[in-house]
């Protein structure tokens, strides 16, 4: 079993597009209880996402304009043209953080987990071939796939990792897995082989952590 995005993705989506107003998208954050949109252009293909980030952005930059110009008048000066720029900034063109970071529907939801991670994002829309939306991906789904039966798990260490692929007698060892926990147990051929068999049980889906009990062989 290796979940791809598409398997735990949602695709009803609520977008904006790129000339929705600042006071709409508080909205629609507020009315649907989210914390980013995409955004898209007429086509349909994502642009970029706005986030309460980005409004927060732009509200603490009105602030701090209007700071500075009551400074800067008193003093003959004039604040800078990018900070006037972007505390005018009141469509989601203006607002979004662009390129987007996105997922798409056949990576697997590892891939998408490290997206996250790495962009410190909350949710990734989900693109087709042309960069149209087709769903998107949180957080929540993408663990998921934690809740995975500890048997199923078992199953297929047992199976696909150590049977079919390494090529090894599944009855030299014991596999337990105890809220996705896996204790691995036995007598491998080799160290290699039995380093690989514990290589391959992390990437498992819904692994959460591989304790290595084997007895390897002196030498080998």
């Amino acid at each position: 079993m290796n979940a791809r995005v598409k398997d735990v993705m949602t695709t009803r989506v609520v977008a904006v597009t790129k000339d929705a107003r600042f006071k709409d998208i508080v909205a629609l954050l507020s009315e649907y209880r989210v914390s980013a949109f995409p955004v898209i252009d007429e086509q349909g293909i994502v642009i970029g996402v706005v986030s309460e980030a980005d409004l927060l952005s732009k509200e603490a930059l009105v602030a701090a304009v209007g700071a500075q110009v009551a400074r800067l008048s008193q003093a003959g000066g004039i604040p800078h043209h990018d900070d006037f720029a972007k505390a005018a900034a009141v469509t989601a063109a203006d607002l979004m953080t662009k390129p987007p970071v996105v997922a798409t529907p056949y990576e697997p939801v590892t891939n998408a987990a490290r997206l996250m991670y790495h962009g410190r994002v909350k949710r990734l829309p989900v693109v087709g071939t042309r960069g149209e939306l087709v769903g998107i991906v949180s957080r929540s789904d993408v663990l998921s796939v934690y809740s995975r039966p500890d048997e199923e798990i078992r199953a297929e260490i047992l199976e696909n990792v150590i049977l079919d692929g390494l090529f090894t007698d599944p009855d030299r060892f014991t596999v337990t897995v105890f809220s996705g926990i896996v204790t691995l147990e036995g007598r491998p051929e080799t160290t290699a082989r039995g380093r690989e068999i514990v290589a391959e049980a992390w990437h498992v889906e819904g692994v959460v952590s591989v304790r290595d009990r084997l007895t390897y062989p002196e030498g080998l």
